[in-house]
């Protein structure tokens, strides 16, 4: 019904000639009033969005009166190409002015409020009747309704244009950082972005399922890195400065989720968080690596372990399998418990005599080895964990 009534509303030449001579003084006063009303507003007329504004502000009014000066008939029931074109570039330019979509529908509704008194005011002193004067209230509104419409599509639209565009470098910085770009090649990448590089980065990886949950509980410069080809159905974060106390929160933050954490690193040299994690996780360790960091050391090289445990056992190669197995069990045992009998005992579930036993042919395998500190160093490494297992 309002865009109706614009259409066919005309208004009377002599009403048209003041309206349009009442124009400038009614876009200063539109312009004056969003300035003092919309406080995200107080300091954008200054710079040059400020005269886009003006001349939006312009640009429309004068659309407006164009539409309602004209004969019925001429097929133009909306604002004019122009007047559209010019709000929306206002409301993407409010976009990237970082101003939000309410603070620019604000600005419209004080705006409209004002061209309409100062245009009702003039139609009433030049003789508008009240018949007219009411369509040419709902033309109003018709008109600036539209207009603010099309300029949030256009807020809208540059928004999302512009958090794809910085999605895009933030990926690059991650992407950077993983393949070990040169660091002032990494630093630009940052710079375009406009992301600040923090102190340190933590790899946490993440269930494609948990990301949208555990995004909300860490930082808002985050970095992600999605369709790795070492993870499947999961996603890497960037988490900055959770080192020292802060480590501690995230790993609340992120407890049940399935979620595995690296440690912090120079933001740098993440990628050594990153691999710490994949290791963790290829051995089914739980959610904070630095609570397995034994087992990360002796599995770093599984051809190396297997190496060494072959050299340190060979003693023991002639033995039944059975026995040998028993007697490997008995020595880490007397490894970790620094021969402690009563707490090897304890640790296998047997007889202290039974200990005694089996170190006693232990002893007459690896004679004076067992005394040798290299020898012991080299057991201790290679029964540090028993192969192929996981904790």
């Amino acid at each position: 019904m309002a865009r109706r009534s614009a259409a066919t509303l005309v208004l009377p030449p002599e009403v048209t000639v003041a309206l349009r001579a009442a124009l400038p003084a009614a876009a200063d006063d539109v312009v004056a009033a969003v300035i003092e009303e919309v406080p995200s507003y107080t300091d954008a007329f200054s710079g040059p969005m400020g005269e886009t504004i003006r001349s939006a502000v312009r640009l429309a009014l004068g659309g407006f009166l164009s539409l309602v000066s004209e004969r019925h008939g001429t097929g133009r029931r909306t604002p004019t190409a122009p007047a559209i074109e010019g709000a929306y570039q206002l409301g993407r330019g409010e976009a990237r002015s970082g101003r939000s979509s309410e603070a620019l529908l604000s600005a419209y509704r004080i705006g409209a409020q004002v061209a309409w008194e100062r245009l009702a005011a003039v139609a009433l002193d030049n003789g508008l009747d009240a018949a007219t004067m009411a369509a040419f209230a709902q033309a109003v509104w018709a008109y600036i309704d539209e207009l603010s419409a099309t300029s949030v599509a256009g807020h809208g639209d540059e928004s999302a244009t512009a958090g794809r565009v910085r999605e895009r470098l933030l990926d690059r910085i991650a992407q950077h950082l993983l393949t070990g770009a040169p660091e002032a090649t990494v630093v630009a990448a940052a710079e375009r972005a406009e992301w600040s590089p923090p102190t340190t980065l933590t790899a946490v990886i993440v269930p494609e399922a948990q990301v949208g949950s555990v995004l909300q509980l860490v930082h808002t410069s985050t970095l992600q890195a999605t369709d790795l080809p070492e993870l499947e159905a999961a996603v890497l974060l960037l988490v900055p400065d959770m080192d020292g106390r802060r480590r501690t929160a995230l790993l609340r933050a992120v407890e049940g989720r399935r979620c595995l954490v690296g440690p912090a690193r120079p933001w740098l040299a993440v990628r050594s968080s990153y691999d710490r994690a994949l290791r963790a996780q290829e051995r089914g360790l739980g959610v904070d690596t630095e609570a397995h960091l034994p087992e990360l050391v002796l599995t770093a090289d599984l051809e190396a372990l297997a190496d060494l445990r072959a050299a340190a056992l060979a003693p023991l190669a002639g033995v039944r399998p059975a026995s040998a197995a028993k007697l490997v069990e008995t020595l880490r045992a007397w490894l970790l418990h620094q021969g402690r009998r009563d707490d090897i005992a304890a640790a296998l579930f047997v007889h202290p005599q039974t200990v005694r036993y089996r170190m006693a042919q232990l002893r007459e395998l690896f004679g004076d080895r067992l005394e040798d500190p290299e020898t012991v160093l080299a057991l201790t490494i290679a029964l540090g964990i028993e192969p192929g297992t996981k904790s």
